[in-house]
């Protein structure tokens, strides 16, 4: 199911998206949004891949998307606004490709992180978030204090880009409960030696397919 390639219209033209459902009513669906579209972040992403293939053996149905200006996609690079507004447009397209889903659940990694938790925090039709190597320096997390949807964040401990530290205060101090951290031993922003340990995490978590 992860090879199926699809368009997603938009007011600036089109989303590529990768899409393939084994059904149309499922209960557990997913939206996975992609690292920095300035830094060579795609949908293919390897971290991505991982985290929608253990999404997919979760039982959910998933949808991943290529931002504004990137591979077959239309637009340019908006700062994150127009990114936001293009994973608000994939989050409607995926919810009436399911409208039975009742387990709606948001997973960003890095860049992604930052755009999946702005939307599933103020979109009451996702239930949960997961954020993969969230860069606290560079992602303002003031808004998490009145999230309170269950929240995964998975981080590698020898991040270097978004070290793991600010992290930790964050949660602390600014980030509403419930929030689990994973931290995967050895592994930096990139996962590469931590792809499996991350799968895992992001599956035990989401849970047994229902």
């Amino acid at each position: 199911m992860f090879a199926g390639k699809t368009q997603i219209p938009v007011p600036h033209g089109q989303l590529e998206a990768i899409y393939r459902p084994s059904r149309d009513d499922a209960e557990r669906v997913a939206l996975l949004l992609h690292p920095h579209p300035l830094y060579g972040g795609t949908m293919h992403n390897p971290v991505v891949f991982h985290c929608a293939k253990a999404l997919a053996e979760a039982g959910a149905e998933t949808l991943r998307i290529n931002f504004r200006g990137v591979g077959e996609s239309t637009g340019t690079w908006d700062e994150g606004r127009g990114e936001l507004e293009d994973a608000q447009a994939a989050l409607d397209f995926l919810l009436a490709a399911q409208p039975k889903a009742r387990d709606v659940i948001v997973l960003g990694y890095s860049f992604g992180s930052g755009m999946g938790l702005r939307l599933g925090c103020r979109d009451d039709r996702v239930r949960r978030l997961i954020a993969v190597a969230t860069p606290v320096g560079l992602v303002d997390l003031g808004f998490l204090g009145r999230c309170t949807k269950p929240k995964l964040f998975v981080h590698g401990e020898l991040d270097e880009l978004a070290p793991l530290e600010p992290l930790r205060s964050a949660l602390a101090d600014r980030v509403a409960p419930p929030a689990d951290l994973r931290v995967i031993d050895g592994a930096d922003h990139f996962f590469g030696t931590g792809h499996a340990e991350l799968a895992d995490a992001v599956r035990s978590w989401v849970g047994s397919p229902l």
